[in-house]
């Protein structure tokens, strides 16, 4: 499962890399290897491809189902690479892969139930939470090279408040959606993740203020992320 997800991950990476190299050099990214030509497109198209072989038959390892989640999440990231980022409908890929995970894990154990929907759910909101505040410090960037992904549409405020409430939303559901009354961590995570919101708003207004790139969003995304994974491993239930 590990090296699956791993495998994935590096696919989806780099041939994002791969197809944004213009993009990043018309903005200066000296960070990424390709935009400042430190890294060959050949090389980095080679290492792709061989990525995307190794995650299908590493998920092949587990069973036709797990296989199955893996692969279709793989796919929708790579659609999200390329066509979908620059559309009206560029959450739907962050959704569907992010979903597909959980679904995958779960279904890769031996023995193991489907998975529940209110994971599957709870995921796919994380992901689309995720995205919205991604797109956040790189709005100018995105404006200079054409890329106008739903959270453009909707413009930097609506983006946060997309994020906001798409990522409270996968709280909630972590929290209610295990059988059972909801825990006292669990209602407590649900009002940590308000309160780190909340900051989050205002200092993003404040950079957008300043000039400067709005990271507040994108960091209390991790962190709300990290809360939500806490929530989904102390829960230690999944029917």
């Amino acid at each position: 499962m590990v090296l699956t997800v791993a495998a994935s991950q590096f696919t989806v990476g780099w041939t994002n890399d791969l197809l944004d190299a213009d993009r990043d050099a018309t903005v200066g990214r000296t960070d990424k290897p390709l935009a400042s030509g430190a890294l060959g497109r050949r090389t980095v198209a080679v290492a792709a491809a061989v990525a995307a072989i190794a995650t299908v038959a590493l998920a092949l390892t587990t069973n036709p189902a797990a296989a199955f989640c893996a692969i279709v999440a793989l796919v929708s990231a790579l659609l999200y690479d390329w066509p979908l980022k620059s559309t009206a409908v560029s959450v739907l890929p962050y959704a569907i892969s992010f979903g597909a995970l959980p679904a995958f894990v779960v279904l890769a154990l031996p023995g193991a139930p489907a998975p529940p929907a209110w994971l599957v759910a709870a995921a796919a909101l994380l992901g689309a939470g995720a995205h919205f505040a991604n797109v956040l410090p790189d709005f100018a960037d995105d404006a200079r090279t054409g890329v106008r992904g739903l959270p453009h549409r909707l413009g930097p405020a609506g983006s946060r408040a997309a994020a906001v409430g798409l990522l409270i939303a996968a709280t909630v559901t972590l929290v209610l959606g295990p059988p059972g009354p909801p825990t006292g961590v669990g209602l407590a995570a649900v009002v940590a993740a308000v309160v780190i919101f909340i900051l989050a708003w205002h200092l993003g207004r404040a950079d957008e203020r300043a000039g400067a790139r709005p990271v507040a969003a994108f960091r209390a995304v991790l962190l709300v992320a990290l809360i939500d994974v806490v929530l989904l491993v102390t829960s230690g239930r999944l029917v």
